[in-house]
């Protein structure tokens, strides 16, 4: 299960980054997460759980916010999402693509912290 591992790569961001901030309390980190990141949201959350509460920032919130596929469309010459992530084709007018602009997110963008 790689997400323990992403997990405790969350918690080692969020603990550097509130050490050097001379945070209290980091009471959440927010991250962005991508369809195509590879990550299964809801082991992430359980590892996290899990790994937090032996952490220096036990007690802090996982919210993540999930990134849907968006993709360069040729025709409609723009990002624009895809139909699934089985199907990479423009939700406008239908053109595959394979040109992914967004979705595979898997990034630490906000912390809310005691100062």
């Amino acid at each position: 299960m790689h997400e323990l591992s992403i997990a405790m790569s969350i918690i080692d961001i969020a603990c550097e980054e509130a050490h050097r901030l001379a945070a209290q309390r980091v009471r959440a980190v927010h991250l962005k997460l991508g369809q195509l990141s590879g990550v299964v949201r809801r082991a992430l959350e359980s590892a996290y759980e899990m790994a937090v509460e032996q952490s220096e920032i036990s007690g802090a919130r996982l919210v993540i916010e999930e990134v849907p596929v968006a993709i360069y469309c040729r025709r409609c010459d723009g990002e624009r999402p895809a139909r699934s992530i089985q199907e990479m084709c423009c939700a406008t007018c239908g053109e595959p693509s394979y040109e992914v602009v967004r979705g595979r997110d898997l990034e630490v963008v906000r912390m809310e912290i005691d100062p």
